[in-house]
């Protein structure tokens, strides 16, 4: 993220993704990172400061397993963030949207094997 993108992560992944916001490590400099617990099972997503900032290639993206897909996209709806559908996976059912810094995330509902 930007250097000034705290509070934009604060939002999109506390707020919206209701993502619980976690201390940072004190060794790490101060206000260099905004960190999340993902799933309360040890899964986390670090917002590092990266200057001078550079999103990711357009494939490049994290994919989130949620336990109810359309719940989601009515929260993310609720907050003013389109989905984007993409192609269907058997029992995989998923969608992107972009976080506030450009990064690509999938959501994802896993219903069994997809092969």
């Amino acid at each position: 993220m930007p250097a000034d993108g705290h509070a934009r992560a604060r939002r999109f992944y506390g707020e919206v993704l209701r993502m619980r916001e976690v201390p940072q490590p004190v060794s790490l400099a101060h206000n260099s990172v905004v960190w999340f617990d993902a799933d309360g099972d040890g899964q986390e997503i670090h917002c590092f400061v990266d200057e001078p900032y550079r999103p990711g290639c357009a494939d490049q993206h994290l994919c989130l397993q949620v336990d109810d897909l359309e719940e989601m996209r009515g929260q993310l709806q609720d907050h003013g963030i389109e989905p984007e559908e993409t192609i269907v996976i058997r029992n995989r059912p998923r969608f992107f949207v972009g976080d506030p810094f450009g990064n690509k995330i999938e959501l994802v509902q896993i219903h069994g094997q997809y092969e």
